[in-house]
């Protein structure tokens, strides 16, 4: 087997993904089928940490659009992640891996809080993390969330897992005629309005000289296939 081109990474996976074809909340199968492919990462010889959404349970941009405050909208978001987390955490050791969540937010009989230092301890321990309640604070995204910690622990790359194969000119579901792009700059991924990340993700992987690989995760293995660097995706770089 092709040895890991990358030995600590941070993954970010949507929440709306864990929703499975229901739309809502945890489907099993789905979270099963993650859970496989994150302990196959670890086998590889990676070192891996994962920046879960919430989407999938709540949206804090959407409920504030109805009369809640903004930050309380986010706020209530940041706890979707962590019962998200602590939904694969469960999933990850009943299949005989161990694994972590971590919160940004102090609730110690629900999580342990993230400090570096813990975030190494575990992941030195062949742990797979689990990093939920976002950066702690409102108006920050789960895509910034996954910048900021692998910046703070010294992974290599971040690895966004979408519903797409990369970055494309347009929504390829809406538009045909979307040009796919294998490689960008950081700078061009920002000017450009791409969304699969939002811009302050991009800004600060910019900032902090942190590769981005944007892949399709609706394929068994593809995880694997790109920390062996075999996968098929558009890398966000320099």
């Amino acid at each position: 087997m092709t040895d890991p081109v990358y030995r600590r990474v941070v993954i970010k996976l949507s929440g709306e993904y864990l929703a499975g074809q229901q739309g809502f909340g945890i489907d099993q199968p789905t979270m099963d089928r993650v859970a496989d492919d994150l302990i196959a990462a670890r086998q590889l010889g990676c070192e891996v940490a994962v920046v879960i959404g919430g989407g999938n349970i709540f949206r804090g941009v959407e409920v504030s659009s109805r009369g809640v405050s903004r930050t309380t909208g986010d706020t209530m978001g940041m706890l979707a992640t962590m019962m998200n987390c602590l939904a694969l955490e469960a999933t990850i050791e009943r299949k005989g891996a161990p694994a972590r969540a971590l919160s940004a937010f102090v609730m110690p009989e629900i999580s342990e809080l993230f400090t570096r230092t813990a975030a190494h301890k575990y992941l030195a321990e062949g742990r797979i993390l689990l990093l939920g309640g976002g950066t702690g604070n409102p108006f920050f995204t789960t895509d910034t969330t996954a910048v900021l910690r692998a910046a703070e622990i010294g992974a290599q790359v971040v690895l966004k897992a979408t519903n797409v194969d990369g970055v494309y000119s347009a929504d390829p579901k809406q538009d045909p005629s979307a040009t796919r792009f294998d490689r960008l700059t950081h700078s061009q991924a920002i000017e450009g309005g791409y969304k699969v990340m939002d811009a302050t993700a991009f800004a600060l992987a910019r900032e902090t000289s942190l590769p981005i690989i944007v892949f399709s995760i609706a394929e068994p293995g593809s995880i694997g296939a790109v920390l062996r660097g075999v996968g098929h995706g558009t890398i966000v770089a320099g």
